[in-house]
């Protein structure tokens, strides 16, 4: 089993198929927010190693060496890559344990497999996906073909490191395409094992690169970059602007974005048991320490269960013990960098500065260790234009918020910028596809989160 001590960390740009150090010869250091402490130097890729991986990624999918393979062997070698994800779960789950300060338990049952299950739901659609013909005259006949678009650049977000490049790579690389992934500068090490084991499975050289770097010079290369086809980016809504700018300021290429979200969590008079709305609801705001664009951060409570699921909730909070990352029994990590607990912790401040009553947690724990810890918290008492209730924290804090009526619980969930999803617990079917309509997210979970 790997462990600390035994891990071995790549921690240089993956590029055409082999590791190298970035032009400049700059690295920059990660760290592990458990303890403070440094874990890696990594090759800070900029402006140039974009570049260079863009034309590796060019080149490959131009000379067709991956994207005119037959869909039999493309399946193949992505099936191949998710055997070699799994055989190499212990090690990837360390690398974003370690680096992520996610709980190891977390990354092990939740971030693993779905990686793998990924790559292999992907790698079974290759060869299920048909192409059509238009109806037509019959002097004429109209075929659709779809065909991979090119060089896809993934710059990915810290808080799901392996998780999220899987969801961007399996479906990039089973439509042919040739991608440059520059993952998060807080967590670079889980994408470049994953290139690696790329390689092993059987892809090509140029057809996977990852190069680690800065956002505002390799990510704004990676947009900016002429021959790229298209960028996803999953990340805060202020950056998901700028790729949009990149993409109107070089060549239009294709922009999906994720951003962030203040995900609702509406509990209607007729909810279900109140124990399991509670464990759904801490579910849904405490998972990844709240590090998680759809963390369920907004309970908007009907006012007759609001005492009753406030106390559930309270009791609930002690079973998310918060500590070392490495321990299974932790299912609440460190905040990722120093900056960021100081964020969380100053919108803490803020709740109680705004007049919300401070109902469970509201501090730093284990500062002794180096780490950036805070216990799980809930604001009761929230107005939703308080900016507790407005602004994406990105942390273990739930702001909740009562209402009357179902016209009053409505208004609240989409008084808010964000829309990328919503829980909402009923056991009316008529009220959960009635709401679920009304509900501006693009994913609503009846009595469930996600």
């Amino acid at each position: 089993m790997t462990t600390p001590a035994n891990l071995r960390l790549r921690t240089d740009l993956f590029v055409g198929g082999r590791f190298r150090q970035a032009a400049s010869g700059e690295r920059f250091d990660t760290e592990n927010p458990a303890n403070g402490s440094p874990l890696a130097s990594i090759a800070s890729g900029a402006a140039e190693d974009i570049d260079m991986a863009v034309r590796a990624a060019r080149e490959a999918f131009d000379d067709g060496r991956w994207s005119r393979q037959p869909p039999a062997e493309r399946k193949a070698i992505l099936l191949r890559m998710a055997d070699l994800i799994e055989q190499n779960a212990d090690e990837l789950a360390l690398l974003d344990s370690l680096e992520a300060g996610k709980p190891i338990s977390d990354c092990i049952n939740d971030d693993l497999p779905q990686a793998v299950t990924t790559f292999r739901w992907y790698a079974e659609l290759i060869d299920k996906v048909f192409d059509t013909v238009a109806p037509t005259g019959p002097d004429v006949l109209g075929l659709v073909r779809r065909e991979p678009i090119g060089v896809v650049g993934a710059v990915l977000p810290w808080n799901f490191p392996l998780a999220l490049a899987a969801w961007k790579a399996a479906a990039a690389l089973a439509a042919g395409n040739s991608m440059v992934i520059k993952p998060a500068e807080l967590s670079s090490l889980s994408a470049l094992r994953l290139a690696e084991l790329g390689a092993e499975a059987g892809l090509p050289d140029g057809v996977l690169n990852v190069v680690p770097g800065m956002g505002e010079t390799a990510g704004q290369a990676l947009g900016r970059h002429m021959t790229v086809d298209a960028v996803t980016f999953t990340g805060s809504g202020e950056v998901g602007r700028l790729f949009l700018r990149y993409a109107s300021e070089s060549n239009l290429k294709r922009v999906v974005l994720e951003c962030g979200g203040k995900s609702p969590q509406v509990v209607m008079r007729d909810a279900p048991d109140l124990d399991e709305v509670a464990a759904g609801v801490l579910s849904a705001g405490y998972t990844n320490m709240g590090e998680n664009c759809t963390c369920g951060s907004r309970l908007i409570v009907h006012q007759s269960l609001h005492d009753e699921l406030l106390q559930k909730l309270i009791d609930r909070t002690s079973d998310w013990r918060v500590g070392n990352p490495l321990e299974v029994s932790t299912r609440i990590g460190p905040m990722i960098e120093q900056a960021h607990l100081r964020k969380v912790l100053s919108y803490i401040d803020l709740g109680r500065a705004e007049g919300a009553v401070l109902a469970s947690g509201g501090e730093r724990v284990l500062s002794e260790t180096g780490g950036y810890f805070v216990v799980p918290t809930i604001f009761d008492q929230v107005d939703n234009s308080m900016r507790i209730a407005q602004e994406e924290i990105f942390g273990p804090v739930i702001s909740i918020i009562t209402f009357a009526d179902e016209e009053e619980a409505v208004t609240i969930a989409n008084d808010t910028k964000y829309g990328l999803a919503a829980s909402l617990w009923t056991t009316s079917i008529d009220t959960a596809l009635r709401m679920a309509g009304s509900l501006k997210a693009g994913t609503v979970s009846v009595n469930c989160y996600s």
